[in-house]
């Protein structure tokens, strides 16, 4: 079994090794990134948790870094042997970070660190800063305006749906606000949220 220090390209002050990406040859910070390993039968699988043995090969969380190392066979070629590649990857890895993100969102739910609805995001707000915003993508702008001014300086999430968030809090029907309380799991959740973003042109 290897790790990926081989990998490392440069030190980061806050974030440790830098990685290459294999489509751009850029070194970036790792949040900014997507790992992947070569798994059972040759198979590429998308690590987004980190933690799988083997070699590392990452790309940029970017659609189209994604869509070139795919057609230029720039996995096979880092893992120096054949590998089966999901043709519709960027697809893929689209449906998987979203769902990693809604279950973040559920786990800070049954944490209560996690709370869903304009009154009890508005209640939340009024009593110290929060780690996050989440906004329903396809929600309504009314009343965004007045729960951002309530925390200004506050990161503000809008790329899931409101039907979506309204499964993840466990609740029927639709969400358009949810707040994470500051702490870890909305470190976290800001992280897989900021790859997502890239994946969709958003950031």
């Amino acid at each position: 079994m290897t790790d990926d220090s081989h990998d490392d390209v440069g030190p980061d002050a806050e974030t440790g090794p830098l990685r290459r990406c294999v489509a751009s040859g850029e070194s970036l910070d790792p949040r900014r990134m997507i790992r992947f390993v070569v798994g059972p039968e040759d198979r590429l699988v998308p690590d987004l948790a980190g933690k799988l043995p083997g070699r590392g090969i990452w790309v940029s969380a970017r659609r189209d870094m994604l869509t070139k190392a795919v057609g230029k066979h720039l996995f096979a070629r880092a893992a120096r042997r054949p590998v089966k590649v999901d043709p519709d990857l960027p697809a893929l890895v689209d449906r998987l970070i979203e769902r990693q993100c809604l279950d973040m969102i559920g786990l800070a739910r049954r944490a209560g660190a996690a709370v869903a609805g304009f009154e009890k995001v508005e209640a939340m707000l009024r009593k110290g800063p929060v780690g996050v915003l989440v906004e329903a993508a396809d929600g309504a702008a009314d009343g965004r305006g007045k729960l951002r001014r309530l925390a200004p300086d506050a990161r503000v999430v809008s790329l899931l749906s409101a039907a979506s968030l309204a499964d993840a809090m466990g609740r029927e029907g639709v969400v358009v606000h949810a707040a994470i309380r500051r702490g870890k799991l909305a470190e976290q959740f800001i992280a897989a949220a900021d790859r997502l973003a890239g994946l969709r042109g958003m950031t």
